[in-house]
């Protein structure tokens, strides 16, 4: 008898069924906060975190784009410039380009063809026979166009036609509503916070210090964010993560490349959502935070469960091996050890949004 009840006693069932269960419930309590996250490993991972990475347009920012300057060089129309740039932009899916073709909607997008996307420069495009470059002044630069800098609060698109350069158009960008707030429920977590940009570095300096952002590179083509992340991989400290968030198709790379891909569901490309670990569904930065506290939650309990459990099971099996309990205790020392450790789990499908 004493030998079946210390049989009973070290079953692992409350190990076995309490700790995935933490996790599930980890998982579906984040999920009522619209926050997926696609595995327990990755929730495992949340609770580590050590550096947040950011981009900018449609992750801190809402991405919805506005024309609020023009300034056309001598000769060419105010509504020249901006019916050249959006014909050039009428193909492309961008944010910037779709704010083009807000600010001349009745345009015939049959005039454009042959439209070409250059990867951080902006479009080539044939319109009306012409054709009509419309980007950064990086583009300018690779044509040898001869340009006139501006600057402002957003970003500059430069607009030439067959050589010649038309003027530029200032698109301002907004920042969502609890982007600081993100940023500040990071760092009370110790989490260093970095923002990594293809704007221009006057915006992208402007937007980090009005949020709190640690540190701010700015002007980066997609591979360069590559190159910025695997730098920051090799200056995290010991034991931590680095978590990458993004929302749009030049961001996948990076999100397959971080420890942790956060992608935003509802605005982000369906490239970025597939490459990321964790998708927030309704692209508020700061749930962010929330998910983080939620895994490190998860992670208590767990560890709560196998203390429990192991130090309830170490205490019966010594006292059974001495002949002090009997059957009822092994019962309770398994089956009721592993009710208890399953409330405990039960817990974490509670979470309030914000703490």
């Amino acid at each position: 008898m004493r030998a079946l009840t210390f049989l009973v006693i070290s079953c692992p069932c409350a190990l076995v069924i309490s700790i995935p269960l933490t996790f599930f419930g980890g998982i579906g309590g984040a999920s009522k906060c619209g926050i997926l996250v696609k595995g327990g490993n990755y929730l495992e991972a949340l609770s580590k975190t050590g550096v947040a990475v950011f981009d900018k347009t449609g992750t801190l920012t809402k991405g919805v784009f506005k024309v609020t300057h023009t300034a056309p060089v001598d000769g060419v129309s105010e509504k020249d410039l901006l019916e050249s740039a959006a014909l050039a932009e009428s193909f492309s899916s961008h944010p910037i380009s779709k704010s083009l073709r807000e600010a001349c909607p009745d345009l015939d997008a049959r005039r454009a063809s042959d439209a070409q996307e250059i990867a951080g420069h902006g479009v080539k495009t044939q319109v009306d026979g012409h054709t009509v470059l419309a980007g950064n002044a990086r583009l300018m630069e690779s044509e040898g166009i001869t340009y006139t800098a501006a600057e402002g609060a957003g970003t500059i698109v430069y607009v030439a036609r067959d050589g010649q350069f038309l003027g530029s158009i200032l698109i301002s960008d907004e920042e969502k509503p609890t982007a600081k707030a993100a940023m500040q429920g990071l760092q009370a977590q110790g989490v260093r916070t970095v923002m990594l940009t293809g704007d221009t570095p006057a915006v992208a300096e402007l937007v980090a210090k009005d949020l709190g952002i640690d540190e701010v590179h700015a002007g980066l083509l997609p591979a360069d964010k590559v190159e910025w992340v695997e730098k920051l991989l090799g200056q995290k400290p010991a034991k931590k993560e680095l978590a990458f968030v993004g929302d749009g198709i030049n961001d996948a790379p990076v999100l397959m490349r971080a420890d942790i891909g956060i992608a935003m569901g509802a605005l982000g490309s369906d490239a970025a959502i597939e490459a990321a670990d964790v998708v927030l569904m309704d692209d508020d930065p700061a749930k962010i935070s929330l998910a983080m506290r939620i895994s490190r939650k998860c992670m208590t309990i767990a560890y709560q469960n196998i203390v429990f459990a192991l130090a309830i099971k170490a205490l019966c099996l010594i006292l059974t091996a001495l002949g002090i309990t009997n059957m009822w205790w092994g019962v309770f020392a398994d089956v009721g050890v592993m009710v208890l450790a399953v409330l405990n789990a039960t817990r974490m499908l509670n979470v309030k949004q914000y703490q």
